[in-house]
């Protein structure tokens, strides 16, 4: 996607024969454009753990190259993938990589040839992503262009939550991946921007996203989506997943949940877009299963911003008021209308998101009988 009308991806190689990786470091965004070199696996972890990057699909691309930089160290897999593991526990794709770049070493004959397994399998995720979000874009397309049919040349009003663009991803983003494919193709469209508080993940980035494509957009308070679902303003709600269950139960940025209720009040459309190695196959109950990261409460008590000398954290609230930082809710499936998936859309149910992915039904199945012992 395009930064100042040059194409970038997220996180990529530095090249010329170095090991860096380099990523935008989002902390920066949309006041400055930041590029971060990581060179060690320590580096990459607190990039993760402290937001220089986020997105479930571009965490689990993050933590693969954090595990070629630990093997390029000389750190053994195992414990380099222990600490990558630790950083952030919601986003399964972290997860769902580690386990792929350790198949991958394990399968190799060790030394010099391990990080090269590593590096490949790195890369071949980093491809995979692309491909995967390009395609829920094309899935997705279609629900747009029949909204836009039957409004006749009005603009499609879509709401959307948090960040799950490009910058979430390696490119195209998962909930933004349609709406790119339908600007492009000249579909008039209108994006309502959330805030998504307490880090404004909507305000800072999806906005700095839409801009830079020149999608229109207006950024709103996170408490308005409501009011203008009740005024038919909103033709259909798109957010991310950072986990769902192979049931359908979504995790994703807080306040997803309360989307999903007025959506459900207001007969809007609720779709949920991710790739497939976002669904937890190994769990049936999102409320009891899917961990919650609690991050600091400063996050809530404080908000950052440009101000006369540069970037600048201002106090909101009493020095000496408590605060919770719940990073994630979870959206019942019974209040999805569909996911969209790189294989297409489908219903958010057990039989539904298996019958779509037909070969990790024998996993599940494995997974449950472990459980009955």
């Amino acid at each position: 996607m395009n930064i100042q009308g040059k194409p970038y991806r997220s996180i990529w190689e530095k090249g010329d024969g170095s090991p860096v990786v380099q990523i935008i470091d989002q902390r920066w965004l949309p006041h400055e454009f930041v590029v971060e070199d990581v060179a060690t696996l320590e580096a990459m972890a607190r990039a993760i753990r402290e937001m220089h990057l986020r997105g479930a699909p571009l965490i689990g691309v993050a933590a693969a190259y954090g595990l070629v930089l630990g093997l390029r160290e000389g750190l053994e897999a195992g414990e380099a993938a222990r600490r990558l593991l630790k950083t952030r526990p919601t986003a399964v794709n972290l997860k769902y990589a580690v386990e792929e770049v350790l198949r991958a070493v394990e399968s190799s004959e060790g030394g010099a040839a391990a990080v090269e397994a590593a590096l490949q399998t790195a890369r071949r995720l980093a491809e995979e992503s692309v491909a995967q979000c390009r395609a829920i874009g094309e899935h997705g397309l279609p629900l747009l262009e029949a909204v836009a049919e039957k409004k006749g040349g009005e603009p499609v009003h879509i709401l959307t939550h948090c960040n799950a663009g490009w910058l979430a991803c390696i490119d195209y983003g998962t909930a933004t991946a349609p709406i790119y494919l339908a600007h492009r193709r000249g579909i008039p469209l209108h994006v309502w921007v959330d805030e998504t508080r307490p880090r404004n993940q909507g305000a800072r980035l999806t906005c700095f996203e839409l801009a830079e494509e020149g999608v229109p957009h207006t950024l709103i308070t996170d408490n308005t989506g409501g009011h203008l679902m009740q005024h038919g303003r909103v033709d259909l709600v798109l957010v991310g997943s950072d986990r769902t269950t192979r049931t359908g139960d979504v995790a994703n940025k807080i306040g997803t949940y309360l989307k999903a209720l007025a959506a459900h009040d207001n007969g809007v459309p609720f779709y949920v877009a991710l790739p497939s190695s976002s669904i937890d196959f190994s769990l049936k109950d999102g409320l009891r299963e899917i961990p919650i990261e609690q991050r600091s409460p400063e996050e809530v008590k404080t908000i950052q911003g440009l101000g006369k000398q540069g970037l600048e954290t201002v106090l909101l609230a009493p020095e000496n008021s408590p605060a919770a930082n719940f990073a994630f809710d979870v959206t019942p499936a019974r209040l999805v209308t569909a996911l969209i998936t790189e294989r297409g859309l489908c219903a958010a149910s057990e039989d539904s998101i298996l019958a779509l992915f037909p070969e990790k039904r024998g996993e599940t199945t494995l997974r449950e009988g472990r459980r009955s012992l």
